[in-house]
């Protein structure tokens, strides 16, 4: 009787724990949504969202995003399938290497990235291909260094999940190592790519640090949503600056929730 009243006080205790923390942690999310909701003036929220400079905010965000995200991907699904399918001497290195923009301020990635073209190579493609300091390209080129590693890190979780012997199968039924690849591991990877896409995306949409770090931040040329935010407080128009906060806020939503409708569930590392 005591090892059973014990054991209902301990699953007890769990639960208290486990569903306390989930409920302050919704309850402060919440809290903070709400608190901008009530702050905002609708009046000026519904003749900021028409105008001009948030219209541009949306569409650049919308398109550097989108850029950034597919040139993410499609480096991400070939990489991710050599870390996670390949051995090779360094491979503990080359895999921490490629987490480094998780873990490191994206300041610091755009600071990098600014100083590179300020080196003879980056002076050169700058001056012979593509202008990225100040340029629309560098909002891409920022977006695609932040979004990468977290691309490949979701696909090689899929990847990972995917067992070698499926490939092996199709290889003894005639397929080529790509017909393998193509027919039976990419469609099975198919809701992770998915995820990896939408997740990287919405990273990319709200990417700030090393946006501005390296394109700047000028109205109507390189000016983003995070940057709109940034320009709104820097001239003390928070009301413009929370209606342009909830606007990003609904389009990250959004697009979680198209990763769930899409793959029938979370994903998660």
């Amino acid at each position: 009787m005591k090892r059973l009243s014990r054991g209902r006080v301990g699953e007890g205790s769990f639960h208290a724990v486990t569903w306390g923390s989930l409920i302050a942690m919704v309850g402060f999310l919440v809290l903070i949504v709400v608190s901008m909701i009530t702050f905002v003036n609708w009046r000026i929220f519904l003749s900021t969202f028409p105008s001009q400079e948030v219209l541009f905010a949306i569409r650049l965000s919308f398109l550097t995003a989108t850029v950034a995200t597919a040139i993410a991907v499609l480096f991400a699904i070939p990489t991710s399938y050599a870390i996670s399918k390949a051995e090779f001497w360094g491979k503990s290195a080359v895999d921490t290497l490629l987490d480094i923009p998780i873990v490191v301020s994206p300041v610091a990635l755009g600071s990098a990235l600014l100083i590179f073209f300020n080196t003879s190579p980056g002076i050169f493609i700058e001056s012979h291909f593509v202008r990225f300091v100040f340029e629309v390209p560098g909002i891409v080129l920022a977006q695609f260094v932040v979004v990468s590693a977290l691309a490949i890190r979701l696909m090689k979780s899929t990847f990972d999940s995917i067992g070698s012997r499926y490939e092996m199968v199709a290889r003894t039924l005639g397929c080529s190592k790509w017909q393998a690849f193509l027919r039976v591991t990419l469609p099975m990877a198919k809701n992770g790519l998915i995820a990896a896409s939408i997740i990287a995306w919405a990273r990319a949409v709200g990417e700030y640090g090393a946006t501005i770090t390296l394109a700047g931040a000028t109205e109507m040329k390189t000016e983003t949503l995070p940057i709109a935010i940034y320009l709104s407080i820097a001239s003390a128009d928070v009301d413009r600056a929370v209606a342009v906060v909830l606007i990003l806020i609904a389009m990250s939503a959004t697009s979680l929730v198209a990763l769930r409708k899409l793959t029938g569930k979370g994903f998660t590392l």
